[in-house]
């Protein structure tokens, strides 16, 4: 299909989304109606007649090439193996032998914080993975579902895009490849990595949180509620995940062994597809292999050989008949079909305002007319980037339009900022991914903790700008220093803890004032 320049009028469709998904709090229906805007605006642009036909058809047109079917395909097969490793009765042998070593909320937190630190390969793989194998000792300390959700999704994307040896290193690196202006694109993705203020401060901030308690916001009356009640969402904890609810005392091993497998065959597959045991010799090494994997086609081949593993320690010892583990295998593929449907309808989202409706070009333009504050760059990219990031729920797309024109900018006119612009424009991206409610890794995060994705939203915002704020801070002293790294995020850091510790003794202040009132009364 032919691009169109709509201008101004390109920002409506995410726009409309995002407000319907706000005010209804229903993100399928959301998402359809702001692509059918988006088609439409685009049939009127470019003339097509009759208009309600062919915007039905271009909508569903863009639908179907933005599917990913090796995202589709590992998502389906995980949501399988994750209903099996429930119906053994794993999950529960899990939970009891965690919380017999894990005795306090606080450890609990900081185990799934901690896991979510290690799974920095994909962040596919760990929105899909963290959940699973931490609800329910998270469930077992009264931890809310929408705190999970907010671990998971801040150890996603933040944490991969800070990990050399991750699928997202790649993404990278071939955008700044583009560019010309550095000699190793590897190299340049290797020294953003300390001035990456979000994705830093954002993991600070989830440390912070699991340590000591920093609920603020709708996270606080979560937290309560679930503190109270015991009910960890407002779903119920089984009809939000979808997975069984069983009597069976399983075993640790029907946990274990199944997820041990689909991390260990993850990096085997990571590093087969990126080469390593190939005829190229120059990919016989970690970094090269991982750098160039298809990260994709790598989860699939593991969420395969998990579940022949699952098979074999089922079915010969007993433990699930052929029937019962094809039964289960198919009702957990059926869990992950709302899933399924709200990330084709985001693909689609997003291709529509970076290939048809030409959103980023015109955001560029903008930027380009702004006048020749040079100080300004990196916090003005950051901004930028935060924004498109989050109205069309992607970050690579993000990177594929900005690097390239951030980084020759910058180098014409402040070539000191050339680094720091550049890892502003990473952070702004994540930003945008880690908090929009049309970004895949919000939505795998909400569906593997059980958690209703605008609650997921509500309450990690506030963190999410929080961190936000503080890394604008830090991005505007670079600018101002030159690109000097000890006082830029130095001013992130304490803006950050700063925002946090005056949001948190707000929320003690109105509690003591209700208090107050109500003992008056």
């Amino acid at each position: 299909m032919e691009q169109f320049n709509a201008g101004w009028l390109s920002l409506l469709p995410p726009c409309i989304t995002i407000i319907l998904a706000l005010r209804t709090k229903e993100i399928v229906s959301s998402l359809f109606i702001g692509v059918l805007s988006g088609a439409l605006i685009y049939c009127v642009g470019i003339g097509n007649t009759p208009y309600p036909l062919k915007t039905i058809e271009v909508a569903f047109q863009l639908i179907v090439s933005k599917v990913d079917f090796n995202v589709i395909v590992f998502g389906s097969l995980l949501g399988a193996l994750i209903y099996l490793v429930a119906a053994t009765g794993g999950a529960n042998a899990y939970a009891q032998w965690a919380t017999r070593r894990i005795k306090s909320k606080r450890s609990a937190l900081l185990a799934t914080t901690g896991l979510g630190l290690v799974m920095f390969i994909d962040d596919y793989f760990n929105c899909l993975s963290v959940g699973t194998v931490m609800q329910p000792v998270t469930d077992k300390f009264r931890v809310s579902r929408a705190k999970l959700a907010y671990i998971i999704d801040t150890t996603a994307a933040p944490v991969c895009i800070l990990a050399p040896l991750s699928s997202w290193a790649v993404g990278v690196g071939s955008n700044i490849r583009t560019t010309g202006a550095f000699e190793s694109d590897f190299g340049a993705f290797v020294a953003t990595i300390p001035w990456n203020f979000y994705a830093i401060l954002s993991l600070l901030v989830v440390v912070l949180v699991s340590w000591g308690g920093f609920d603020i916001g709708p996270m606080l009356r979560e937290e309560e509620q679930a503190e109270a009640s015991g009910v960890t969402s407002g779903e119920g904890a089984e009809a939000s995940n979808g997975t069984p609810s069983t009597a069976v005392q399983g075993r640790i091993i029907d946990m274990l062994l199944p997820i041990g497998s689909l991390i260990l065959f993850a990096v085997l597959a990571l590093l087969y597809t990126g080469g390593y045991w190939g005829d190229d010799p120059a990919r016989h090494s970690l970094g090269v292999a991982f750098g160039n994997c298809d990260a994709g086609r790598a989860l699939v081949l593991a969420s395969f050989g998990s579940l022949a593993v699952a098979f074999l320690l089922f079915v010969p010892r007993g433990v699930l008949t052929l029937g019962e583990f094809m039964n289960g295998a198919m009702e957990g593929i059926k869990t992950m079909l709302p899933c399924v449907i709200v990330l084709v309808l985001a693909w689609a989202m997003g291709g529509l305002c970076r290939e048809l409706l030409q959103t980023p070009q015109y955001i560029a333009e903008m930027i380009g007319t702004g006048g020749s504050m040079t100080f300004a760059l990196p916090v003005v990219f950051f901004g930028l980037a935060g924004f498109l990031s989050f109205s069309t729920g992607t970050s690579w797309g993000t990177f594929g339009i900005l690097i390239p024109i951030a980084v020759p900018l910058v180098q014409a006119l402040e070539p000191s900022l050339v680094l720091v612009s550049l890892s502003a424009v990473l952070a702004g991206s994540v930003f945008g991914d880690h908090s929009s409610p049309i970004s895949d890794t919000t939505i795998l995060s909400s569906a593997n903790a059980g958690c209703p994705l605008i609650e997921h939203v509500s309450t990690q915002m506030p963190y999410a700008t929080v961190a936000f704020v503080g890394s604008g801070a830090g991005y505007l002293v670079a600018g101002i220093t030159g690109g000097q790294l000890i006082p830029s995020f130095a001013a992130g850091l304490l803006v950050t803890i700063g925002c946090l510790v005056a949001l948190r003794g707000r929320r003690r202040a109105i509690i003591g004032r209700s208090l107050l009132q109500s003992r008056a009364s």
